[in-house]
């Protein structure tokens, strides 16, 4: 008895004693991001569901800060389709939202913005309810089937993203 008096004491002495800060929020986060083979698998998986649309795209895929991970442009997509795909991959991940969703703001003062295209086609990266990216599409003749593509890239990572969360 006598030495789980002495087991008790010790226990109740470290409560006690622990710092006052320890139910402050932490002053650093982890961050996930996705890997650079995962963006090239969709951005691969884009290509692949608009080649079989008979479409020529390009594809661009950014990590949550908007940095570019992976880019590929098919074989006779035009090169502009490069640089509209990173800015509504740019433009999904700064808004976590489909570009599809902010047409509505593209005559706004924000709509301005240099960089931001608010056209369908551009799609956050989310899994585990945490945004991981964006990936963007274009050269389609609508922004339905860019978004559609995007989707079916994003499609082939997502199970696995998921499941690693």
């Amino acid at each position: 008895m006598k030495q789980f008096k002495q087991v008790a004491v010790i226990f109740l002495g470290l409560a006690l004693t622990q710092p006052v800060w320890a139910d402050e929020p932490p002053m650093t986060v982890s961050i996930k991001r996705l890997s650079m083979e995962t963006a090239q698998v969709i951005a691969q998986g884009a290509v692949e569901a608009c080649r079989k649309e008979g479409i020529q795209i390009g594809v661009t895929v950014v990590d949550r800060d908007g940095t570019v991970q992976a880019v590929l442009r098919d074989t006779i997509a035009a090169l502009i389709t490069v640089k509209i795909s990173k800015q509504k991959a740019f433009t999904a991940v700064n808004f976590n939202a489909p570009t599809s969703q902010l047409s509505s703001r593209a005559n706004t003062p924000i709509g301005r913005v240099k960089g931001l295209v608010m056209s369908a086609g551009g799609l956050p990266i989310q899994a585990g309810g945490m945004l991981l990216g964006g990936v963007g599409v274009s050269g389609a003749p609508s922004g339905e089937t860019d978004e559609a593509c995007a989707q079916a890239g994003i499609d082939k990572v997502l199970s696995d993203l998921e499941m690693s969360m």
